[in-house]
């Protein structure tokens, strides 16, 4: 499976936590971009993809004929004729009937919505600009165009969130119908502004891993599985272009700050649109070929991301073989008996008392 990943760096208001690659009020560079994403993706034409996903920033300011010029481009640049899923993440302010219209039209198959919360107060609080009812609606319209996927960004976490207010948020969701959620613990990266200053009802650590624990349960009594670290998904609704990325597959990013990793080969487009309008297929800025061990070690790592399915070591041994690998499942066997990790057969899993604290565990597994 191969996948292909546009990354729209526009957004209306830059929100207090966010860290992401976008750039806030300069819509008046959407049509040039839209240019130089096509101009880049004929550097690459013939290439053909399973699943596509328009990530941001607000791939929703393109707007119903960006969106159009964007998609119908693509189409002439690579083949997308057996394309499995192909989804866009849509802000409430900017998802208007135009807009998913088009996005319908364009054949897309899956909307992924920014809601992070139903209460306006914690909306606020980090800077969100649109309120509980404008998401809502914006849900109830994505159902009514009939996408198979539907998709909520939920924030674990927000400032003086508790549990009342947290499952709100879920239950309403759930009852209108959203079959996928990521549900994402609120982090203070540096350079935002609510790094900068923080407020002082952030829930703690502890607090955060238990409103956390009591989501994981609450959906998945409603069916919902935990099938990665950050994201619930009703049976058949798991995102087939995220699945992609932590089975160590082929994907392909396209504009600005976006990543891609082609047979064995990591590379990033620089972070910086003005210079990419400019010149929108050589601005590479990070290149990485993995060897053998580290790229055994990578898919392992990232498979363990996937809660249920986790790492088939023998499927790991016969890609990379026995030498290049003993060291990794020796590692591996080391967690198990250290309780971090879970062996069926052959098959490794995260703990799922670790699911919060899996970094170290990840580190040790890339050997650092």
């Amino acid at each position: 499976m191969r996948g292909l990943y546009i990354h729209v760096p526009f957004c209306i208001s830059k929100c207090a936590y966010c860290d992401f690659y976008s750039l806030a009020d300069r819509s008046d560079l959407i049509d040039s971009y839209v240019g130089a994403v096509l101009d880049e993706a004929r550097a690459y034409s013939g290439l053909s993809f399973d699943t596509l996903y328009l990530g941001g920033g607000t791939p929703s300011l393109l707007g119903a004929e960006g969106l159009k010029k964007l998609l119908h481009g693509l189409r002439q640049a690579f083949d997308l004729s057996g394309m499995i899923e192909a989804t866009i993440e849509v802000n409430p302010e900017s998802a208007n009937v135009d807009l998913l219209q088009a996005a319908v039209d364009s054949g897309l198959n899956r909307v992924s919505v920014g809601v992070q919360s139903l209460v306006d107060g914690e909306l606020q609080r980090v800077g969100r600009i649109h309120n509980a009812a404008e998401a809502i609606a914006t849900v109830e319209r994505a159902g009514s165009f009939g996408f198979g996927g539907i998709s909520a960004d939920v924030i674990v976490g927000l400032p003086g969130q508790r549990w009342p207010m947290l499952h709100f948020t879920l239950m309403t969701l759930a009852a209108l119908g959203v079959n996928h959620l990521s549900v994402y613990c609120l982090s203070l990266e540096d350079g935002t502004r609510l790094a900068a200053n923080p407020p002082h009802d952030l829930p703690s650590g502890d607090e955060q891993a238990e409103l956390f624990e009591e989501a994981r349960c609450f959906l998945e009594g409603l069916g919902f599985l935990h099938y990665e670290i950050s994201n619930f998904a009703l049976e058949g609704h798991e995102c087939l272009h995220n699945l992609n990325y932590w089975r160590g597959g082929d994907y392909l990013g396209l504009g600005p700050a976006a990543a891609s990793h082609i047979e064995g080969k990591r590379f990033k487009n620089r972070s910086d649109l003005e210079a990419y309008l400019r010149h929108p297929a050589g601005l590479v800025d990070e290149v990485e070929e993995l060897g053998p061990r580290d790229k055994a070690a990578e898919e392992a790592m990232l498979r363990l991301r996937l809660l249920s399915e986790g790492l088939v070591a023998d499927e790991l041994v016969r890609r990379y073989g026995v030498d290049t690998t003993a060291d990794l499942l020796r590692r591996f066997d080391d967690m198990v008996n250290e309780g971090l990790l879970t062996r069926d057969g052959s098959t490794y899993c995260l703990a799922r008392s670790r699911v919060l604290t899996s970094n170290p565990i990840f580190a040790r597994v890339l050997g650092l």
